[in-house]
Formats: C-alpha cells, sequence, structure tokens
C-alpha cells in the first residue's frame, strides 16, 4: 500500500507531478521570460569561459602567470605600453600593469576561482542549512529550541568580521580557495536553516506526510520521499540568491587581501591591485569591475526568475497587483 492509497480523493495535498513533467513546466516558464533567458545565456557563456579557461589561454599563446617586463614602462611605474592598457594581437585585453601578465588570461583563470568558490560555499551552506532546519522541525522541543537558538546566533553574527579572523589565523600552506569554501560555508547557513525549518513545520501537518508516518515509514524515508521535494523550490530559491552574495563575499575578502592570494588570480584579488591604477590604465579597473557586476546582475535576475517559475502562484500576485494599480490610477 502507498501513501496514495491511503489518501482519499480530495483529501490533503493533491497528486504532484512526475519530475520530468515538472522540470518541463518550470523550463517552459522559464523561456518565456525574456530576462530569464538573456541571464542565462549570459551565464552560460561565462561558465563555459571558465571551463575552458586552459584551452582559451592556449589559443592565445599566454598563461596567467608569465611577467613581460617588455610590456610594461618602468619610467612611468609600470604602466602598460601601447594604447587600451597594452591591447595587441597576442594580449587581446591588454596586459596587467607592473607585471605585464596578459590579462585576459587572468580574467578567465579568475572567473574559475570566483565561480569555484561561491559554488562551493553555496553549496555547503545549503547542506548545513537543510541539516539543521529539518533536525529543528521533526526533533523534540527541545532540540528545536536549542536549534533555533542556534540559529539566531549564526544569523546574528557579523559574517565578514569572522571570515576575516578566520582567514588570517590559517596557515598560508592551506589551499585558499578551499578556506574560503569552508569559512564562507560554515558561516552563512542560518538564512537556509530558518526557510527549511518553517517550510518543515508547515508541511509535517500536511495529510500525505502524516499517512507515510502512519504506514511505518521510517522518518528518514518520511524526510527523503516527502519532505526534501516538497523543500526543493524554496531552498532552491534561496540558493539563487545566495549565490551572487558569495561571488560579492569572495571578492571583499580578496580585495582586502584575506582572500586568494597572488599569483592565482581572481577578479577581487584583481580588484585590490587595480586600485592603484585607475588614473595610468583604467581599463585594468573596469574589466573585472564588469565581470563581476555582470556576473551578480545575471545571477540576481536568474534567481527570481527560478522563484517565480517555481511557484506560478506568485507570477499572477503579482499580475493582480498590477492590474489594481492600472485600475486605481
Amino acid at each position: 500500500m502507498t501513501v496514495q492509497d491511503v489518501l482519499t480523493p480530495g483529501a490533503g495535498a493533491p497528486p504532484a507531478p512526475g519530475p520530468a513533467a515538472g522540470a518541463r513546466g518550470v523550463w517552459r516558464r522559464l523561456r518565456g521570460r525574456p530576462s530569464a533567458v538573456v541571464s542565462g545565456a549570459v551565464l552560460a557563456v561565462l561558465l563555459l569561459a571558465a571551463l575552458a579557461a586552459p584551452l582559451l589561454t592556449a589559443l592565445s599563446g599566454q598563461d596567467p602567470y608569465t611577467y613581460h617586463d617588455e610590456l610594461v614602462d618602468s619610467a612611468s611605474g609600470g604602466a602598460p605600453q601601447g594604447s587600451f592598457g597594452g591591447m595587441s594581437g597576442e594580449h587581446w585585453l591588454g596586459v596587467e600593469p607592473g607585471t605585464g601578465r596578459d590579462l585576459f588570461a587572468r580574467l578567465v583563470h579568475g572567473a574559475r576561482v570566483s565561480l569555484l568558490v561561491a559554488a562551493g560555499a553555496t553549496l555547503l551552506q545549503v547542506a548545513i542549512g537543510v541539516a539543521v532546519g529539518l533536525a529543528a522541525a521533526l526533533g523534540s522541543r527541545w532540540a528545536d529550541q536549542v536549534l533555533s537558538r542556534v540559529t539566531d546566533v549564526m544569523v546574528a553574527l557579523p559574517m565578514l568580521v569572522l571570515a576575516i579572523a578566520l582567514t588570517t589565523v590559517v596557515s598560508d600552506d592551506f589551499p585558499r580557495p578551499l578556506l574560503l569554501v569552508l569559512v564562507m560555508g560554515s558561516l552563512n547557513w542560518g538564512g537556509t536553516s530558518r526557510v527549511v525549518r518553517a517550510q518543515a513545520l508547515t508541511l509535517r501537518g500536511l495529510d500525505f506526510v502524516a499517512a507515510a508516518r502512519l504506514g511505518g515509514s521510517r522518518p528518514v524515508r518520511v524526510v527523503r520521499r516527502e519532505l526534501l521535494p516538497s523543500l526543493a523550490a524554496p531552498v532552491i530559491t534561496y540558493a539563487a540568491v545566495l549565490l551572487p552574495s558569495n561571488i560579492v563575499l569572495e571578492a571583499s575578502l580578496s580585495f582586502l587581501g584575506i582572500g586568494v592570494r597572488p599569483p592565482t588570480p581572481s577578479w577581487g584579488q584583481m580588484l585590490s591591485t587595480a586600485t592603484t591604477w585607475f588614473r595610468a590604465d583604467p581599463l585594468y579597473v573596469l574589466l573585472p569591475s564588469a565581470l563581476l557586476f555582470v556576473t551578480v546582475l545575471a545571477f540576481t535576475v536568474l534567481g527570481d526568475a527560478v522563484r517565480t517559475a517555481l511557484d506560478p502562484r506568485e507570477a499572477g500576485r503579482l499580475r493582480v497587483g498590477t492590474r489594481k494599480e492600472k485600475t486605481r490610477g
């Protein structure tokens, strides 16, 4: 006997569509939003460029670590020779001031580090937040109180200050990208935990969850088969908000000199050295800044589109509200 056999028609939640149908519906709604299509295309290009960074730099004949002293003017303090930051057929976006390293190679390799750190931190935050939120919602009252207070403390802590403190006390031999993932992921899971706890408290009182528990399903099976599929939409939506925030946080830490260390390229680390060259070589400042801005904006727009696609009722409420405002006007 299955859970659907226990439920009578009209009692509890309606049968959920299969994964394929649900995925097709979300994909169809996303394709219907031009902003989602454009932001998705931009992110796809950035992701492909990051994954193919070694191939792209090989095609250009450059790498992100080789110094080219002959391409910078020592008399002017290390500014690139030539116009537009030293752009040429060999150096497509010019060279880095002071070192002469190829700017295109450092940008695409920096994208790998920035996106990898942000994605890894987001996955760790979601994993911890889902585990703590489910434990608080499904555990005893005492466990709920303790875990909720711990979550409140984590949300209230000054994350940037703690991240700075933790990254400075760790030995330089420890891989900095991995350190950033661990620090950022272990400090910023409170919001995910709150979302999961609130949703799980609502779901556990519904008939289909009660039927599964009465049918003899173990708690782990109830969580895996009944709760987690229903929690997918809010968790994915919240993760889409966390990802651009983590990109900015990684850039901030690298900008302060405690994130990714040279010579490993990162957009934030490049901006930390670019501040002294904004007059002599504005392009060196604009390129990583523009990439960081476009990436965060694309993730934000796509995250909003995913939220609406996973909950079509939200789009309906927005349209109704817009019509009412126009009618009043």
